[in-house]
C-alpha cells in the first residue's frame, strides 16, 4: 500500500500539532513574520515606523519624544504578555511575542 503525498503531508502537520515544543513555536513565528503577514504590511522596520508614527500623533501631547519602531515591537509584546495574563494558554500569543522578539531584535540591528 503507497501513501499519497497529501496523506503523508496530513500525517507530518497532525504529529506537529501534537508535539507544541519550542521548535513548533518558533516554526509558527518564522512562517508568521516572513510568510503572509510580511506580503500583506511590508518591510517590518518600515510597518512598525509608519506605527511609531501614528501613535506619536495620537499621543502627541502626553510625550516628551518621537516614538520609535522598536518602542512599537516592546509594546506589541506588552499587549501579548497582558493577553496571556487573562489565558496563559493562548499559544497564538505566544507564538506572536516570538515573532514581535525577532522583529524587535531584526529592527534594533538595521542600520538603514
Amino acid at each position: 500500500m503507497t501513501i499519497s503525498k497529501e496523506l503523508r503531508e496530513n500525517m507530518k502537520q497532525i504529529k506537529q500539532f501534537a508535539k507544541k515544543d519550542r521548535e513548533y513555536f518558533l516554526k509558527e513565528a518564522e512562517k508568521l513574520i516572513n510568510g503572509q503577514r510580511a506580503k500583506e504590511y511590508g518591510p517590518a522596520k518600515k510597518n512598525h515606523q509608519r506605527i511609531a508614527d501614528i501613535w506619536t500623533i495620537l499621543l502627541d501631547k502626553k510625550l516628551d519624544d518621537r516614538i520609535t519602531p522598536e518602542e512599537v515591537v516592546a509594546c506589541m509584546i506588552g499587549v501579548k504578555v497582558a493577553r496571556l495574563a487573562e489565558d496563559i494558554n493562548k499559544d497564538d500569543s505566544w507564538t506572536d511575542v516570538i515573532g514581535y522578539a525577532a522583529l524587535g531584535g531584526e529592527i534594533i540591528n538595521d542600520k538603514s
